[in-house]
């Protein structure tokens, strides 16, 4: 029984995490539809792709004991594909400065990962060190991941708008964090569950930020399209009142 609820709490942690690593997919819509990433951050999705990578390692077989964290492995290995693809459209359409400030981290990122996979697999020779050792900097990523979207508070309070803070990363954030806590308990695994426990607090207060500041609601600048079609309509009303004027005058 207990493992069958481990499970169904593991699919439903899957699937909440899908949903979290797949809401900026609006976001980045907006930013192929507008070819510009306006004032959105890159940070958010640099740092899940960092959590991505440290959790598939862990649930592997490497580190983990044989596929004991097998969901672990199937939705962080799917987060990393969606977040590489995240990034290198906000790369594509960013300016010179985002582009420079975004690639540094990312390649800061891999790096860091790349040194942790090799000492795990090199230094530590046994399931359990191998385990703590990426878990705790998994703990860091994880904590990380979750209060990424805060970067944006400033802006959320300076202006009174949550334009550019996503209801969804902040709701399915919220949504995972409390499964995979679950999880983690009802595995006996603190690494999984600790990270969670300041996921959870994050996830309410972004939420509740959202919900402060939503009435605002989202206003988006004009596109080129619009004030040129705008643009046409006004030429032809004029047009057609000066027509009129000439008529009545003949």
């Amino acid at each position: 029984m207990g493992d069958r609820l481990r499970l169904a709490v593991g699919v439903m942690g899957n699937a909440s995490s899908l949903l979290l690593y797949a809401s900026p997919i609006l976001t980045f819509s907006r930013v192929v539809r507008k070819r510009s990433t306006e004032e959105f951050s890159c940070v958010p999705y640099i740092v899940a792709l960092s959590n991505c990578l440290l959790y598939t390692w862990y649930g592997l077989p490497v580190v983990s004991y044989r596929w004991e964290n097998f969901p672990v492995v199937t939705i962080n290995g799917l987060g990393i594909i969606l977040e590489l693809s995240f990034i290198f459209i906000y790369l594509w359409f960013a300016q010179t400065r985002g582009k420079i400030k975004a690639g540094v981290i990312t390649t800061t990122v891999i790096l860091l990962f790349s040194i942790t996979a090799i000492i795990s697999a090199f230094v530590f020779h046994d399931h359990h060190h191998r385990k703590v050792f990426v878990g705790t900097v998994g703990l860091v990523a994880s904590v990380a991941m979750y209060a990424a979207p805060l970067v944006v508070v400033k802006q959320v309070i300076m202006t009174k708008s949550v334009e550019f803070m996503p209801f969804y990363l902040s709701f399915f954030s919220f949504l995972a964090s409390i499964l995979w806590l679950a999880y983690g308990l009802l595995s006996h695994d603190l690494l999984l569950a600790s990270p969670n426990l300041v996921g959870l607090p994050l996830g309410i207060l972004q939420l509740g930020l959202y919900c402060k500041y939503r009435k605002r609601g989202i206003t988006e600048a004009p596109s080129k399209w619009d004030l040129e079609q705008n643009s046409q309509e006004k030429s032809k009303q004029m047009q057609l009142v000066t027509n009129e004027n000439i008529n009545r005058k003949s």
